[in-house]
């Protein structure tokens, strides 16, 4: 099949990872694949060096950005629509709010309402693309005011209805549109965002652990508490650093470890300081992708406290290392997080987060249960090879209706 995919930035991210993983196992089956995104644009970091050397072309449209700009959106509507008129697309796969909106409207206006019998070749072609779209998260969420979300549902009810098919990255995703009354049941299905899981999987020697420690000056037998996000608004470093106050007294040997960039960067180091943390809390700034499995391995427990998330790629990333993971109740957290696997609390409760660290920080065989019992049971639905089967089986149903 010929597929084109659509995301808005290739930033550092779950969603990108995910457009990634999907486009380069896509190709390697045989299929012609592009990739059309926006420039990445932003501190979190970008993802381009990843599509190098890849059986997938990739093309980008430098006015497509994340924040709403009716000149550059009606440029990149303009840029898409041609693209996708020369390449003749039997699917179009959007991912992101703004490439999601822009692509699955462009996409749509091709299909055209031209009698049968009238269309030319090319326009029966166009007539018979399919349009997919996943929901790696919502635009619409309760931390911002009721009319910017009935805003943004309005949008993706109309562009719902343009929609052939949704995959959503957790069975949340799905009951959250439903609620919004964004398209019907029989046109969700759910793939687990893939995580390219050997380099979490494989062992990494104590020699290289210990390297990684000293270069953030935590000592061998620290307890690492370690977050993996961008800084930035509603991702609930706020939340660690307040919970770090209380656990920093009783336990001498905690190190809390923040690794990623953000435009709350500043901020949270000044509070830092402020505070007197700044021996305990640590700073890594951005790490390549391949250093993730390093920094996790490095440390002892996970902690997650966004909220708002589709399913937080962080969370499977540290099971299949091993490691203990404390989340907010949010989203799809409750779908890989429970009792055996982590420890979840209820978003915003720095009391119970507190808890739920102490209770980790304490009891190593406790750490090395959960993260035993998490390793196993994430294995398999994380795997790149189950997303993309799933993936494939929603195109062959809506091309070939098998």
């Amino acid at each position: 099949m010929k597929v084109i995919h659509i995301i808005t930035r290739l930033i550092l991210g779950g969603a990108q990872e995910n457009t990634l993983i999907t486009c380069k196992l896509l190709a390697q089956r045989g299929h012609d694949v592009t990739l059309i995104t926006g420039p990445a644009i932003g501190p979190e970091g970008e993802l381009f060096e990843q599509t190098k050397n890849q059986k997938y072309k990739v093309i980008v449209i430098d006015k497509m950005i994340r924040a709403i700009c009716p000149l550059y959106d009606l440029i990149s509507y303009r840029q898409i629509k041609k693209i996708l008129r020369q390449l003749q697309p039997d699917i179009v796969h959007t991912h992101s709010a703004k490439a999601g909106i822009l692509g699955r409207f462009t996409a749509d206006s091709l299909r055209g309402t031209r009698d049968e019998g009238r269309r030319t070749k090319d326009e029966e072609r166009r007539a018979k693309l399919k349009i997919v779209h996943t929901i790696h998260g919502w635009s619409f969420h309760p931390y911002q005011s009721k009319w910017l979300n009935k805003f943004y549902i309005a949008i993706e009810k109309s562009a719902a209805k343009r929609t052939d098919l949704f995959i959503s990255v957790a069975d949340a995703m799905t009951s959250q549109a439903l609620a919004a009354g964004i398209g019907k049941p029989e046109q969700y299905v759910t793939a687990y965002s893939a995580i390219e899981e050997d380099a979490f999987l494989e062992p990494i020697s104590l020699e290289k652990k210990l390297e990684f420690r000293q270069r953030y000056g935590i000592g061998k037998d620290d307890i690492v508490l370690i977050t993996i996000a961008r800084l930035f608004m509603l991702k609930g470093h706020e939340y660690i650093i307040e919970s770090a106050k209380e656990l920093s007294k009783r336990f001498g040997n905690a190190v809390w470890l923040f690794v990623g960039d953000g435009n709350l960067s500043e901020y949270y180091k000044q509070q830092v300081r402020q505070l007197g943390l700044a021996e305990k809390i640590r700073f890594t700034g951005l790490l390549p992708p391949s250093q993730i499995p390093l920094a996790i391995q490095s440390s002892d427990i996970l902690v997650h406290c966004s909220l708002r998330e589709g399913l937080a790629r962080a969370l499977p990333q540290a099971m299949l290392c091993g490691k203990p993971v404390v989340s907010f109740d949010v989203d799809g957290a409750r779908e890989v997080v429970n009792k055996n696997t982590g420890r979840l609390i209820e978003p915003k409760n720095v009391e119970q987060l507190i808890r739920a660290c102490a209770e980790l920080i304490k009891d190593p065989d406790l750490r090395n249960r959960i993260g035993q019992a998490g390793r196993e049971f994430v294995r398999e639905k994380f795997a790149p090879e189950t997303m993309v089967d799933k993936i494939e089986e929603v195109y062959n149903k809506l091309v070939h209706g098998n």
